[in-house]
């Protein structure tokens, strides 16, 4: 029986975002990614022109839904912007553990046309929005150590299921932007 053609374009992007992941971006080869995925060359070259397409249709999803993140908190100041970063930043990351940990990883190994130039600028954002908007450089400090805590707890796949991994790290990244107040 043959297997459907977005069958095989799924597979692809399985492989790509496991061997992305495993090896860098820079490390895989699409010879690696289709015996992995296990079809010839020819066949990714059909669905993909190439690595960067590949890595485009994997991040493009999560760089929209960061962009979007972004913009909503523009509209919230102070504690509702730090409350609505913490939560916005844990579902996305939850949704998006693995391309998460490539945007966050090695930004300098993307390929500059991926249309996610802002990245950079979407996590200053971010931590803007958990600093409260606060130009005092210690909520800024522990701004960036709930984001980089959220990111890295999800990147090391901690044994729970995604409910209480979600509360969690909710509760620990507002514990530590919380011990700036007081």
């Amino acid at each position: 029986m043959a297997r459907s053609s977005s069958g095989l374009r799924d597979r692809l992007l399985a492989s790509a975002l496991r061997l992305f992941g495993r090896h860098g971006f820079r490390g895989t080869s699409l010879a690696d990614i289709a015996a992995d995925a296990d079809c010839s060359k020819a066949s990714l070259l059909y669905h993909f022109s190439n690595k960067e397409a590949i890595l485009a249709e994997l991040l493009l999803p999560v760089g929209r839904e960061a962009m979007a993140l972004s913009v909503r908190l523009d509209a919230l100041d102070s504690r509702e912007a730090a409350v609505g970063a913490v939560t916005g930043f844990v579902d996305l990351t939850l949704r998006f553990r693995r391309e998460i940990k490539l945007l966050f990883d090695n930004p300098g190994d993307l390929p500059p046309d991926l249309g996610l130039e802002d990245i950079e600028g979407v996590k200053h954002r971010l931590v803007d929005a958990m600093a409260s908007r606060s130009d005092d450089p210690r909520e800024r400090v522990f701004a960036v150590m709930a984001l980089s805590g959220v990111f890295l707890a999800c990147a090391i796949d901690p044994p729970c299921d995604d409910e209480s991994l979600r509360e969690a790290l909710t509760t620990g990244a507002l514990r530590t932007l919380d011990r700036t107040r007081g």
